[in-house]
């Protein structure tokens, strides 16, 4: 009887799981096949079939403009928040204390404070420092609101990590940038990998902090989609947004399939 009783419960859990993701994902599917559609104006479903405002943001220069801002800025502001955010989840994985603990939770506030408060701070910062509306403080605002992503995927791989084999080579006579590329890096390196495209992802939909920042010329492809919309709805935007959902999909996939094959990933990079 205690076995249906939580087979019963099971099939409840799943049929809500379910119930929840169709909630949250249906307006998504919605989106993609009005992307398909010839007319200027939105009907559901679609009439006929058409690529035609796919073709119309490939050809716009100012939809190509807003993607390579927003591909500048992401690579950009990736790299940074995955350099520092390696290093400072290495850091934070060997020394274990209450201040490492502090500092811990420093590098998870931006994930944490809403992030409209950020984008306010960050903007009276940059004015002061006189750097406002220019790349660098879009690609550094960027990187910290990723940051946290890094920190945590690469703490979360070096749980468990002995620290005396970095000791161990140390002492054979192994600098410690040597000891740290060699040692450390193939074990992190899925969680670097992992972290870096959840960064990448966070900052190419990045709209609030650089509708804060942002000037003339350097439009981002979420801040011309908010644009699109407040001014007048054009069917390209759902063309758009349905590359950005795609894009985001596989980006996440692929986060998952290096989180799950970190170990096989550890040897291929050791072995090189």
């Amino acid at each position: 009887m205690k076995i249906a009783q939580n087979d019963v419960w099971i099939l409840v859990f799943r049929v809500l799981c379910a119930i929840i993701l169709m909630f949250l994902l249906l307006p998504l599917l919605i989106i993609v096949p009005l992307s398909f559609s010839p007319d200027k104006f939105f009907s559901f479903p679609p009439t006929s079939f058409s690529l035609k405002w796919y073709a119309s943001i490939f050809t716009s220069e100012r939809w190509l403009q807003a993607g390579l801002n927003s591909l500048f800025i992401s690579v950009c502001a990736t790299l940074l928040a995955t350099c520092l955010g390696t290093l400072a989840g290495a850091g934070l994985a060997k020394y274990r204390s209450r201040t490492s603990n502090l500092v811990l939770g420093l590098l998870l506030l931006p994930m944490l404070v809403p992030i409209v408060i950020t984008g306010v701070g960050i903007f009276f910062l940059d004015a002061y420092l006189g750097i406002a509306g220019t790349y660098a403080s879009i690609i550094i605002a960027q990187a910290l609101v990723g940051l946290p992503f890094v920190v945590i995927t690469v703490t979360a791989t070096l749980q468990g990590f002995d620290h005396n084999l970095i000791r161990a080579a140390l002492s054979l006579g192994a600098s410690p940038v040597k000891a740290f590329v060699s040692i450390l890096i193939p074990v992190i390196m899925p969680g670097v990998l992992a972290g870096a495209l959840f960064a990448f992802a966070v900052s190419f939909d990045e709209i609030v902090i650089t509708l804060f920042l942002i000037s003339p010329g350097k439009e981002t492809i979420p801040v011309q989609i908010f644009s699109g919309i407040r001014d007048s709805i054009n069917p390209e935007i759902t063309a758009i947004a349905s590359l950005l959902l795609l894009v985001s999909v596989l980006m996440m996939l692929l986060a998952g399939l290096l989180l799950r094959d970190r170990d096989k990933l550890s040897s291929l990079v050791k072995n090189a």
